[in-house]
C-alpha cells in the first residue's frame, strides 16, 4: 500500500535530494498504526539532510505530490465501482506457546504413566487408579495430539480390536487404551501380553507427545482441533464408545469441558473479552453449568444424553463457534467433515458435504443434479432397458424397496437388501461388504454388474443420444454431449448427493426448535447412546458407521447375522471376507445409517427381518455369538444387553423419531448442501 509517506520519499527521490536505494524501505501501514515506530522515523528523517528540504520544499512539490496522490485514488476508484482499498485492521497476536504447552504437558505426562503401569499387576487397584489418571492425563492432550496425526491418536484411543493394514494384509493384535481397559477392568489377561500391550500403546502416545512438542500451535490447529473435541463429547464420551468396560466416559467429558476452558484461558480468552464480554461470561457460565450437570448425574445408565445434549452441550458449541467469529482469527475451511459456522452438530448443515464427495464431482451445478435426477429414473441406461436407480431404491419408501432382495434383470433375486440412500453420500465406503470407496464407484459397479445396468462405463445408450430433452440436458451441464456413461455417473452422483434428510423430529428437538419427545422417546435416545451401546457402532449424529470426529473410514462389523428368522444356522454371505480372505474378516458388513430404518424394512444384509422387534431381539441376545453361532471374530461390544421389553419398545420409539424423507434438493437450493456450494 502507498502511504503519505512513500510519496514523500518518493518526491525526494525525484527532486534529487534522496536517493532511494535498497536500505531504504517504503514504510507500511502496521509503521503507521505503531505510534513509536511513526515517531522514531520521523526522528530519524529529522536528523538526516532530508529534513531541511522536507521543511522548506516548495509549492510546486505539493502540487506534483497532491496530483500523484488524487491519481491514485482514481486508479483505486476504477469505473466507480469499486470504493477505495479498505484498511484492513492488523491481525491479533495470540501468544499460542501456553496452550500448546499444556497439550504437551499432559501427553508427556500420559507417557510418563503408562511407564510406571507397564510395572504393576494388570488385576490390581493400584493399575485402575493409575488408569484412571493415564486417561486423563491423555484426554487433556488428546484434542491437538490427535488433530496433528488422526491415525494415531484414533488408534491410541480406539476399539480393542484386531487391526487389518492393509498396505501388508498383516493383522495385527488389538492395541490401544481399550485394549488396556480390557485387561485392566475385566482380568484374564496374561502378564506378558499385558506388557506388550502398554509398550506398543506407549509408542502411540511417544509419537503423539513428540508432534505436539514439535509442531506449533495456531489459530486454524486450535480451532479444529476444539471443534473436533466438542464432537467427541457428544459422539464418543457420553455414549461409551471411548471407554465400554469402565464406563469413564462421563467423568473425562468434565476432563475434557475443563481443559477447553484451560486453553481458552491460555490463549484467546483475553481478545474475547476486549472484544466481547458478555460472550466471554456465558461462555463461562454454559461450560460451568455443563460440568455440574455432568458432576450431579453420574450413572452411565440412567444418564439424560438428550436434556445433556439440547441444553448444556449446544449452548457451548453455540458459543464456541460465536467465539470463533468474534475472535477474527481464523474463518474456517472447507477440507474437513464440518461446517463450522454451523452452531451445533445437529443443524441441516452441520457437515460439509464437500468433504465427502470425490474431487473429480465438486463445485457441482443444478443442472447437473437436475440431469442426474432425470438419469435416476432413467431405465434405458441399462442395457436391456429393464432397470434404473429407482429400481431399487424407490423415494416413496425412502429409496429403498421393502423387499428382502431386489430382482436382477432376468428377473432372479439379487443377493443382497437394497439400503436408503438418503443420507448415503456421509460415508468413506459403499456397499454391505464395502467393496467402493466413493459413491462414484458405487455407480460404475452397477453399470458394469453383470447383473444389473451390465453396460460398460465407455459405453452410452443410443436412445438416450438421440433423446432432444437430453441432448439439451447434458449441453446444459457438461456443456457437451456426453458419449460416454461417465458423465452420467457423475449426474447421478451429483443428485444422490443431495438426498439428505437432517430435519427429523430428533434433529428438530436436539436444536431447540422443539420440545415434544415422549418420556419413551427420551428414554430409547439414553439407552440408544448409553446401555444399549448402538451409538458406539451408530455414531451421533449421522447414527452410519463413519468414525467421528476424522470422519476418515466408515466401519465394517461382524455381528452373525443368521441365514433365517429362525435364528437357527448363520448366514452364508462372507461380506468383506472376498477381498483378502482373512478370518478377521469372515462375514464383515458395513454399518448402515439408523436413520429412516421405520420406513427401510427388512432389516441386515439379507433382509432376514421384517420388524425391528426382531433386530432388537438379535442384539439383546447378543448377535450370532448369542445364538450359538462360532463366531471368533465377533465386533459387537457386549455378550448380551439384558434389556427389558420395555427398553427395547423405547428404543425402537426413539429410532422412529429418526424420521425425514424431505430430501427434494429442489428445496434445498437456498442451503449448502450441495458439494462446492458452502464458502
Amino acid at each position: 500500500m502507498v502511504t503519505i509517506w512513500n510519496l514523500i520519499v518518493l518526491m525526494l527521490s525525484l527532486q534529487g535530494h534522496v536517493k532511494i536505494t535498497k536500505e531504504v524501505k517504503f514504510l507500511s501501514l502496521k509503521d503507521y498504526q505503531d505510534n513509536s515506530t511513526s515517531h522514531s522515523v520521523f526522528k530519524g528523517l529529522r536528523n538526516t539532510e532530508v529534513f531541511p528540504y522536507f521543511i522548506n520544499t516548495s509549492l510546486v512539490m505539493f502540487k506534483n505530490l497532491l496530483f500523484i496522490a488524487v491519481f491514485l485514488c482514481i486508479l483505486s476508484c476504477k469505473d466507480g465501482k469499486n470504493q477505495m482499498a479498505e484498511v484492513v485492521p492488523e491481525q491479533p497476536q495470540i501468544d499460542w506457546e501456553p496452550a500448546q504447552k499444556f497439550y504437551h504437558k499432559h501427553i508427556t505426562k500420559a507417557v510418563e504413566l503408562i511407564d510406571s503401569l507397564a510395572q504393576m499387576d494388570a488385576e490390581s487397584p493400584q493399575a485402575k487408579k493409575l488408569f484412571k489418571k493415564l486417561r486423563v492425563s491423555f484426554k487433556k492432550s488428546e484434542p491437538y495430539a490427535a488433530y496433528l496425526n488422526p491415525a494415531v491418536g484414533h488408534r491410541a484411543n480406539g476399539p480393542a480390536l484386531p487391526i487389518f493394514v492393509e498396505d501388508t494384509e498383516r493383522v495385527l493384535s488389538p492395541m490401544g487404551l481399550q485394549k488396556m481397559e480390557e485387561s485392566i477392568f475385566e482380568g484374564g489377561e496374561d502378564p506378558a501380553v499385558f506388557k506388550r500391550e502398554t509398550e506398543l500403546t506407549k509408542g502411540l502416545l511417544v509419537n503423539l507427545m513428540e508432534n505436539t512438542g514439535e509442531r506449533p500451535l495456531d489459530a486454524q490447529r486450535f480451532f479444529i482441533a476444539t471443534h473436533q473435541q466438542l464432537l467427541r463429547i457428544i459422539s464418543l464420551g457420553i455414549s461409551g464408545f471411548d471407554t465400554p468396560v469402565s464406563q469413564l466416559g462421563l467423568e473425562e467429558s468434565i476432563v475434557s469441558l475443563e481443559a477447553l476452558y484451560t486453553v481458552y484461558e491460555l490463549s484467546i480468552q483475553e481478545l474475547v473479552q476486549e472484544k466481547n464480554a458478555q460472550l466471554d461470561a456465558e461462555f463461562k457460565t454454559n461450560v460451568d453449568k455443563a460440568i455440574k450437570y455432568l458432576s450431579e448425574h453420574t450413572d452411565f445408565e440412567t444418564f439424560d444424553r438428550y436434556t445433556f445434549i439440547r441444553d448444556f452441550m449446544h449452548p457451548i458449541t453455540r458459543n464456541w463457534v460465536s467465539i470463533r467469529k468474534e475472535s477474527g482469527l481464523w474463518e474456517g475451511v472447507n477440507n474437513k467433515p464440518f461446517n463450522f459456522d454451523a452452531p451445533t452438530f445437529f443443524e441441516k448443515d452441520a457437515f460439509n458435504l464437500t468433504y465427502f464427495t470425490p474431487p473429480v464431482n465438486r463445485n457441482t451445478n443444478y443442472k447437473q443434479i437436475a440431469l442426474g435426477e432425470k438419469l435416476f429414473f432413467e431405465p434405458r441406461l441399462a442395457k436391456n432397458g429393464t432397470m434404473a436407480c429407482a429400481t431399487c431404491h424407490i423415494p416413496e419408501k425412502a429409496y429403498a424397496d421393502n423387499r428382502v432382495a431386489n430382482l436382477d434383470n432376468t428377473g432372479n433375486p439379487l443377493q443382497r437388501n437394497s439400503p436408503t440412500l438418503i443420507n448415503v453420500a456421509f460415508q468413506k465406503s459403499f456397499f454391505w461388504d464395502g467393496r467402493a470407496e466413493n459413491l462414484l464407484d458405487q455407480i460404475s459397479s452397477v453399470f458394469t454388474n453383470e447383473q444389473e445396468f451390465a453396460s460398460g462405463v465407455h459405453e452410452f445408450s443410443t436412445e438416450i443420444l438421440n433423446d432432444s430433452v437430453y441432448t439439451e440436458m447434458f449441453k446444459d451441464a457438461y456443456g457437451k454431449v456426453s458419449t460416454r456413461n461417465t458423465d452420467v455417473i457423475r449426474a447421478i452422483s451429483s443428485y444422490i448427493s443431495t438426498l439428505n434428510g437432517f430435519d427429523s423430529k430428533f434433529d428438530r428437538n436436539m436444536r431447540g426448535e422443539e420440545a415434544n419427545f415422549t418420556d419413551e422417546e427420551k428414554l430409547g435416545m439414553n439407552l440408544f447412546m448409553g446401555k444399549a451401546l448402538c451409538a458406539t457402532c451408530h455414531f451421533m449424529p449421522l447414527t452410519n458407521g463413519t468414525v467421528p470426529p476424522f470422519y476418515a473410514e466408515t466401519e465394517k462389523e461382524v455381528i452373525g447375522v443368521p441365514e433365517t428368522a429362525a435364528n437357527k444356522a448363520l448366514d452364508d454371505d462372507l461380506g468383506f471376507y472376498w477381498r483378502y480372505e482373512k478370518e478377521v474378516h469372515y462375514g464383515m458388513f458395513k454399518t448402515p445409517t439408523v436413520r429412516n430404518v421405520a420406513l427401510t424394512a427388512p432389516y441386515m444384509h439379507n433382509g432376514v427381518y421384517a420388524t425391528l422387534e426382531q433386530v432388537m431381539d438379535f442384539y439383546n441376545q447378543g448377535g450370532g455369538g448369542g445364538l450359538g453361532f462360532e463366531l471368533e471374530h465377533q465386533t459387537l461390544p457386549f455378550d448380551n444387553l439384558e434389556l427389558t421389553q420395555k427398553e427395547q419398545k423405547a428404543i425402537i420409539a426413539f429410532m422412529k423419531t429418526l424420521t425425514d424423507t424431505n430430501v427434494d434438493h429442489k428445496e434445498k437450493q437456498k442451503s449448502n448442501l450441495v458439494a462446492g456450494t458452502q464458502p
